[in-house]
């Protein structure tokens, strides 16, 4: 859609400060209160210069999720959030996703529908909402350190989803169909398991890897080997690989957070936001992707 120069700006103000060595643009953005469009777009394109990445990539997207959850196992509800197992460590391959799930739940911090689990591991956070109202953030705690597997590969080669359509809606609603030994075996195709901890729910855009809360449409996880956080970018994509998809992404984002497929100098995953909708968003984007490092123009090549 039409980029929104002031929702760019403010995730610029918001983000600048996560690199190493912030910017004296960073600093005079900060003190601008620019309340129109067209003020935040003049401070934009005075301050920033496009310097191409090279290359063709990929655009994918991400969002916060909103799943119900409960506090005992019911007929649905029977995929129980762990915490990390006290015999975990950093870096040192645990047992496998199936391993861990044959375990006694006992030290369950909520409970929810497998491909609600499965998809909340897959964003590596997400709020709980109680039968009750209440709501708790579920924060990623530790992952097994198993390769993460991608599923809708699997799935089409399979049959089981036809080529165009393995948004995540579809992979969840084919895993709820399924529920039980055939969703089982699909899921357990990926060895990844993630660990939690819950939080107090304080209704803001959750934190990415640069500490920052994530603006909306605004917000990129990236390659840290090729990416600094808190740099600042212009994504121009096109071509949608999916059906339902937006057709084009162009916009200024901010670069935030990191993920473990996320891979390569031309590659992005844009955070839509929380709930539904972000989620309906994000499951559809894939895009080809070509991406501008925005550079400040009083900054001398470093």
């Amino acid at each position: 859609g039409k980029e929104d120069h002031l929702a760019a700006l403010r995730a610029y103000q918001a983000g600048c400060g996560a690199q190493k060595a912030p910017s004296g643009t960073c600093q005079r953005a900060r003190l601008l209160a620019a309340s129109d469009d067209a003020e935040a777009r003049r401070f934009l394109e005075q301050n920033f210069r496009a310097a191409p990445i090279g290359g063709l990539g990929t655009l994918t997207a991400y969002f916060s999720p909103v799943y119900e959850a409960h506090d005992a196992p019911s007929a649905e509800f029977t995929a129980p959030v762990r915490p990390a197992p006290a015999d975990l460590k950093p870096g040192v391959p645990y047992a496998p996703r199936d391993e861990i799930e044959a375990r006694p739940p006992n030290d369950a911090l909520a409970w929810m529908r497998p491909e609600d689990l499965f998809f909340l591991q897959i964003q590596g956070s997400g709020t709980l909402v109680y039968p009750d109202g209440h709501k708790a953030k579920a924060l990623f705690a530790a992952h097994n350190s198993r390769t993460f597997v991608g599923i809708a590969n699997p799935m089409r080669r399979r049959g089981l989803l036809p080529a165009n359509n393995t948004s995540g809606d579809a992979i969840r609603a084919w895993l709820a169909a399924h529920r039980g030994p055939e969703a089982r075996e699909i899921m357990n195709l990926n060895p990844r398991y993630v660990f939690f901890r819950l939080a107090p729910d304080d209704d803001r855009d959750p934190e990415g890897a640069a500490g920052v809360s994530l603006p909306a449409g605004h917000a990129i996880a990236v390659d840290p080997t090729f990416h600094e956080m808190g740099q600042f970018y212009w994504i121009d994509a096109a071509a949608p690989m999916l059906a339902g998809a937006f057709p084009v992404y162009q916009r200024a984002v901010m670069a935030l957070d990191t993920g473990g497929a996320i891979k390569g100098a031309v590659r992005a995953d844009l955070y839509t936001g929380r709930g539904d909708a972000a989620g309906q968003e994000a499951g559809r984007v894939r895009h080809e992707l070509r991406m501008y490092r925005l550079i400040p123009v009083d900054d001398r090549v470093r």
